[in-house]
């Protein structure tokens, strides 16, 4: 399951060649995900492999500010609001440049079961948000319940720590929330 993560992601042209097997086994040996009897890396590891190459074609230098994720974010509410349907779809097009801006992106989950609809790597669609871990920080969990607990139509944020891409580093990152009938969806940007 490692080698074919990383080769798909590699072959996706989000992560530099090598750098998905380097990060794999950084997570697997410092995040006890890999299966003793088999040596595979289990599939927290591959979310978190995920997670981390969603925005590694992002140069160090080019990140969206907050001002630019609220747009973004102001932009996915109206487009959900006039058709959900058409919404999800232009969210999931990286191509759509309303909804993807450098690492600027939209993320979208039902509310009713946890599942994602909207990502920038297809690979999280269908999983649950709640589940999605970075480290010990149960971040989808506390994404959802921050969501969840705001009245509808607000804006939530919510704080965690995330490698830039180019770095195994975390440093601190934003997520706007909110709800609009039964998605949660959001934007985070980078401190």
């Amino acid at each position: 399951m490692y080698h074919w993560a990383c080769r798909a992601l590699c072959q996706s042209d989000m992560v530099e060649p090598g750098r998905a097997g380097q990060l794999a086994q950084r997570q697997t040996h410092q995040g006890n995900h890999k299966n003793a009897m088999t040596g595979k890396v289990t599939a927290p590891t591959i979310v978190l492999l995920v997670l981390l190459c969603s925005v590694a074609s992002v140069s160090a230098q080019e990140f969206g500010t907050a001002e630019q994720a609220r747009a973004i974010l102001d932009r996915a509410v109206a487009a959900l609001k006039s058709n959900e349907a058409v919404a999800l779809n232009a969210f999931n097009d990286p191509n759509d440049k309303r909804f993807h801006d450098r690492d600027l992106y939209v993320f979208c989950y039902r509310m009713s079961d946890g599942k994602i609809t909207a990502y920038s790597s297809p690979m999280l669609i269908g999983i649950d948000v709640r589940t999605l871990m970075l480290n010990l920080d149960p971040v989808g969990q506390r994404a959802y319940d921050t969501v969840k607990n705001s009245a509808a139509g607000s804006i939530t944020t919510m704080e965690y720590n995330f490698p830039k891409p180019g770095s195994l580093e975390p440093v601190p990152k934003r997520s706007l929330g909110t709800r609009i009938g039964d998605l949660g969806c959001g934007v985070t940007y980078y401190k």
